[in-house]
């Protein structure tokens, strides 16, 4: 009888298999080779023993060039020398393609790569287990997700990403044609998700991607990503958000430390969960510690990345690596924030994880004549917003929300170095292809 397995799930009790995989490697030692045949769930040898095994089924398994894609049946054996503890002695192969010589890279060679190709030859990259055990995780996230969005009683919803007009002004969208009128590319969902709030779908959640025209060419920055938004009405305050974010982080965090345990291992990582409340700074607080460090900024400045990292640094020392920093100042946010009643500041909050920001939001202004104010107050004209503006005229109720990076969180996780590493196939200034 033969038995199809995977190479990770072949068993002692198993007689005879059929296992597909590319070929890893080859090792001839005379008068024995071995035949290192890789899929998703590892790695098994196939031994060829040279006077066990047919001549030419010996000489075309032991000349196939690296990464070939084939089938190989035989008979399953004890090994002390594997890592599955088994083998497989072979009594026959299919090739079902060859691979071309040589390898525009390496898969299981101990020789750096640099990320341009990497990223020009990601079919292969994403071939080394460590590669595509970030990818799983970030599978296992959304999957994360979605369990502690409906649990929380969260609809998902999915809304346009060709727009007529974008939520946080024209300097970071991206101009299409469409059909002889412009549009863009959305930034966020945000104009959306807030008409939502006044149909009674009091709360709503979206993953999709999101476009940013900005000329930013950092590890930090893409133009596409994938952003998980979420909207919530009947809120009492900015801190109802706040504690719902937090819900959701706890949640994916254990998550992923319990059921990522096997790609956790082979990336060499832990996942470190914070207690829940995480700590609340003030904008005010931190252009105090950032001071007490030698970094000046006035009232009204952006923190900007470098007061970010300094902040993440100071909260490292007393054991946070996720914190809120709450109250910017109303005039570097977007309209839709709600101002905080005879202050410079608003009812807003960013999100930091080791000191990068992973999401932001706040408290919406959701009375018609304040938020028409706002936009008149940012430059912005209400009229080219009437499809927005129309649902705050006829009963909006107190609502707040997030936007967070999913890449971003999944990157400082797990100590990633660039963004790029957790993005299948990135765009910035530079890449449009593959």
């Amino acid at each position: 009888m033969s038995v199809n397995r995977n190479s990770g799930t072949i068993t002692a009790d198993d007689t005879v298999v059929t296992v597909s995989g590319w070929v890893q490697d080859i090792r001839n030692l005379g008068g024995i080779s071995f035949v290192i045949l890789r899929d998703r769930c590892g790695t098994v040898q196939i031994t060829l023993p040279k006077k066990k095994i047919e001549p030419q089924l010996f000489e075309s398994l032991t000349t196939l060039s690296r990464e070939s894609v084939i089938s190989v049946t035989g008979d399953v054996k004890r090994s002390d020398q594997t890592e599955l503890g088994l083998e497989v002695i072979p009594t026959s192969f299919v090739l079902h393609s060859p691979a071309a010589v040589p390898l525009p890279m390496g898969v299981v060679d101990k020789v750096n790569t640099e990320m341009d190709t990497r990223l020009n030859n990601r079919f292969i990259d994403l071939r080394k287990p460590e590669i595509r055990a970030i990818f799983e995780l970030k599978s296992l996230m959304l999957e994360l997700l979605n369990e502690v969005m409906t649990k929380n009683d969260f609809s998902q919803v999915f809304t346009p990403k060709i727009v007529e007009a974008g939520a946080e002004g024209g300097s970071s969208l991206f101009k299409i044609d469409y059909f002889g009128r412009p549009a863009y590319l959305a930034q966020s969902p945000q104009l959306y998700k807030q008409m939502l709030m006044s149909t009674g779908l009091d709360r709503i959640y979206e993953v999709g991607p999101a476009f940013r025209a900005e000329h930013s060419n950092t590890n930090r920055h893409v133009t596409e990503f994938i952003s998980f938004d979420g909207e919530m009405s009947w809120i009492s305050s900015q801190d109802d958000v706040m504690r719902m974010i937090e819900r959701i982080v706890d949640h994916i965090l254990k998550g992923l430390r319990e059921r990522g345990k096997k790609q956790l291992k082979t990336l060499g990582k832990e996942v470190n969960v914070p207690s829940v409340p995480y700590p609340v700074l003030t904008y005010a607080e931190c252009l105090k510690m950032l001071k007490s460090k030698g970094m000046e900024l006035k009232d009204g400045d952006d923190l900007g990345t470098e007061g970010e990292k300094l902040i993440g640094e100071i909260m490292s020392e007393k054991g946070n690596d996720l914190y809120w920093i709450a109250e910017y100042p109303e005039s570097e946010k977007p309209f839709y924030i709600m101002e905080k009643d005879g202050t410079p500041y608003s009812f807003s909050f960013d999100l930091d994880y080791k000191g990068q920001e992973i999401s932001s939001g706040g408290q919406r202004e959701h009375r018609y004549d304040k938020l028409v104010e706002r936009m008149k107050k940012k430059g912005l004209v209400p009229e080219s917003f009437d499809f927005y503006l129309d649902a705050f005229k006829y009963g909006m109720p107190p609502h707040g929300g997030w936007g967070i990076g999913l890449e971003r969180l999944l990157v400082k996780m797990l100590d990633l170095p660039n963004v790029r590493e957790a993005i299948l196939f990135p765009r910035d200034l530079s890449r449009l292809s593959p």
